[in-house]
């Protein structure tokens, strides 16, 4: 079975500026993606997108034979997968009028494409189901996607193996069977980890190193690094490749990205390829207590998120200089850059370039400048289809 992810356009708006550079499947919930998710509770190594046309160049398309096509929102857990696997050729899975997966051949991709059910036969799903429908969900339901991911790739837990005389100086608060260690991963003398609220998972050679302090639920990703003394609060999962330290609670980094100094970051995401200067500190609660709006890219205005607690938000590839101050519920593009002293607005756009005092474009050669000496770091080429995607959206922000 060929396995296609279909990004919904209404979600799809919801969740930038992070789906303006990539699948909503390939947004981290949790330990893997909600790709990863699907791929390990199906025994699938791979799949496409059905997305947006400008990131067709990075992430094709491939329609074959039969096809399994989901909603790249809905996040995976064993009931769903049940009813996905019971689907036939030509059935559709719907919850209370919402698509959420289908299998159609070639020669009904077409009706499939006008979203017209009328060729399929439609099931109806009678079990809770689970989306991913806004930007703040991704650090909202972390923890709740955290243990579920936990529980799918540690489905054993009656070894203390990891604590053998590598770790013999870390001190486990609550059941050390929930704390899961890859091979290489290694926590330094002098680390406290706690899982009385939920598992720690640290991936092949990540590093926790000495005088660090975790409290689960957590994921470190493969080749990332806690820096020393880090206090981290969960619900917390932080992708490959990144340096994380000072305090961090309830936040989410894509992977490719530093926050390698002091400073608090709480209720937050964190795209890719971003660099948080040192002393970088966001708010996450408001001085009157109040509800926190944040900035939605189709209505082009701040909306009502139900929560009273809310950080920051940060695309791709944007960065901030030392001692840069967020406020509550602040929401910048791809590729902006952020410095100078004093709070910064609550929405900074893509390819933006200043401050509290103001703004001007970030040239686009200039960003495409950095975006390739910060992936030659990695050993990695921002290619032509990478240099697309962020022309596309210099156009969408500066048209002509």
């Amino acid at each position: 079975m060929n396995l296609v992810f279909f990004d919904d356009a209404e979600i799809v708006t919801n969740l930038r500026p992070f789906t303006f550079t990539r699948p909503i499947s390939d947004i981290r919930m949790g330990i893997l993606t909600i790709r990863g998710k699907w791929h390990k509770y199906l025994g699938e190594k791979k799949s496409s997108n059905y997305t947006e046309h400008y990131l067709e160049g990075k992430f094709p398309l491939h329609i074959k034979g039969e096809n399994l096509c989901i909603n790249s929102c809905v996040l995976p857990d064993v009931e769903i997968v049940a009813a996905v696997k019971d689907l036939k050729v030509d059935q559709m899975l719907f919850k209370d009028g919402e698509w959420l997966a289908g299998i159609f051949t070639e020669q009904l991709k077409a009706e499939f494409d006008e979203c017209n059910m009328e060729p399929f036969e439609i099931v109806e799903y009678k079990g809770n189901v689970e989306c991913l429908r806004n930007i703040w969900d991704i650090f909202s339901l972390c923890g709740k996607e955290l243990a579920k991911d936990f529980d799918l790739l540690v489905p054993e837990r009656d070894s203390n193996d990891w604590m053998d005389s590598n770790h013999s100086g870390v001190t486990v608060i609550g059941d050390s069977t929930l704390v899961f260690m890859e091979d290489g991963a290694l926590v330094q003398d002098g680390c406290t980890l706690n899982t009385t609220a939920g598992p720690i998972y640290l991936a092949a050679d990540s590093e926790i190193m000495e005088g660090s302090m975790v409290r689960g639920p957590f994921f470190l990703g493969g080749h990332s690094q806690l820096k020393m003394g880090a206090k981290i609060y969960g619900p917390t999962s932080i992708g490959p490749h990144c340096k994380v330290g000072g305090e961090v609670n309830n936040s989410v980094f894509f992977g490719y990205s530093s926050k390698a100094h002091d400073g608090f970051l709480g209720n937050s995401v964190i795209g890719e390829w971003c660099n948080l200067g040192a002393d970088t500190n966001n708010s996450n609660l408001k001085n009157t207590y109040a509800e926190v709006k944040l900035w939605h890219y189709g209505k082009k205005s701040f909306v009502k998120t139900g929560l009273q607690f809310c950080g920051l938000i940060m695309g791709d590839h944007s960065k901030c200089g030392i001692n840069t101050m967020f406020n509550t519920g602040t929401v910048i593009g791809v590729s902006a850059n952020i410095f100078g002293d004093g709070f910064p607005r609550n929405y900074i756009p893509s390819f933006s370039w200043g401050g509290a005092a103001g703004f001007a474009p970030y040239k686009l050669n200039d960003a495409i400048t950095t975006a390739k000496l910060v992936y030659e770091r990695r050993n990695m080429v921002f290619d032509d289809e990478e240099q697309s995607i962020f022309k596309h959206l210099y156009c969408l922000e500066y048209p002509g």
